[in-house]
């Protein structure tokens, strides 16, 4: 029986206990606030990101991770008896991690086979296909079997969220002073999704409670579901979501997770949403 080790970046959000029961190595981008630099979940937890984030003036900045760290990822996979190697990364449109894991594919080419898939995604969105191409590796699925269930489920993820406050765009220069300041005065509320592989404004809602309501419809346009998430971060509205999400028909329960730096940076404190893999069903 093959044994395929799934690897793939922090940007996925997969809670710490999913990655060590599949086996899943997450090599992590790193995260800048002026002088200090951090490794994505292991110097720094998705709470103290958010806590740092709260009392900083400018924006944190994202690192993808070198190809040395890719390369020592799949180097543990080859001492560890692997077979071979699938690298699920975020959408290459939104970083150069794809770009790091093929250089340190191609840097251990004829010691141990690896394939780079771009999932187009982030978040668990990301995190999610990671998760189904793990439990696929752990019944003895091969190398080729692998990737073509990965490539064929990317088509199929999604995800939305709703974010709480402006002052990220803001900070970023994303928004423009007056319709920021009109925006926050308002309370509205924007929404996010991806689209081709990047992030997109996905319309706006004038409450918390219609935004919430809006990102439930959004998703259920997608159902059936395979797999659900709702990813947050450090959001007052986690069980509000969970609640509205609950009549969600999908295959298996809902993960509730943390949203780290690499989507929160952008998207800022308060940041909320749900990612998707469609039911096998829809996606043919």
């Amino acid at each position: 029986m093959a044994r395929i080790r799934v690897v793939t970046d922090s940007a996925c959000d997969i809670p710490e206990s999913e990655a060590r029961r599949l086996d899943i190595d997450v090599v992590s981008l790193s995260i800048r606030f002026g002088d200090d630099e951090y490794t994505d979940r292991v110097d720094l937890t998705p709470e103290a990101f958010w806590a740092k984030c709260k009392a900083s003036k400018t924006l944190p900045e994202t690192a993808a991770p070198s190809p040395g760290v890719f390369q020592r990822a799949y180097e543990r996979a080859q001492a560890d008896g692997c077979d071979g190697v699938v690298v699920l990364t975020l959408s290459a449109l939104l970083s150069a991690t794809y770009q790091s894991a093929v250089i340190a594919r191609d840097a251990v080419a004829g010691t141990i086979d690896v394939r780079v898939v771009d999932t187009k995604a982030v978040s668990m969105a990301q995190g999610l296909l990671a998760i189904d191409v793990a439990e696929a590796a752990a019944t003895g699925a091969d190398l080729d079997q692998l990737v073509a269930r990965a490539n064929s489920l990317v088509p199929t993820v999604g995800v939305v969220a709703m974010l709480d406050t402006l002052e990220h765009l803001i900070k970023g220069g994303r928004v423009g002073g007056a319709r920021a300041l009109l925006g926050q005065v308002l309370s509205i509320k924007p929404l996010l999704e991806l689209r081709d592989g990047v992030v997109a404004e996905a319309g706006r809602q004038r409450t918390r409670a219609k935004a919430l309501v809006a990102i439930v419809e959004t998703a259920a346009s997608h159902a059936p579901l395979r797999r659900l998430a709702l990813v947050h971060g450090a959001s007052g509205e986690v069980a509000a979501l969970e609640a509205l999400a609950a009549g969600l028909a999908t295959e298996y329960p809902i993960i509730v997770t943390d949203m780290g730096p690499v989507v929160g940076t952008h998207g800022g404190p308060g940041i909320i949403g749900l990612c998707w893999v469609e039911a096998e069903a829809r996606s043919r």
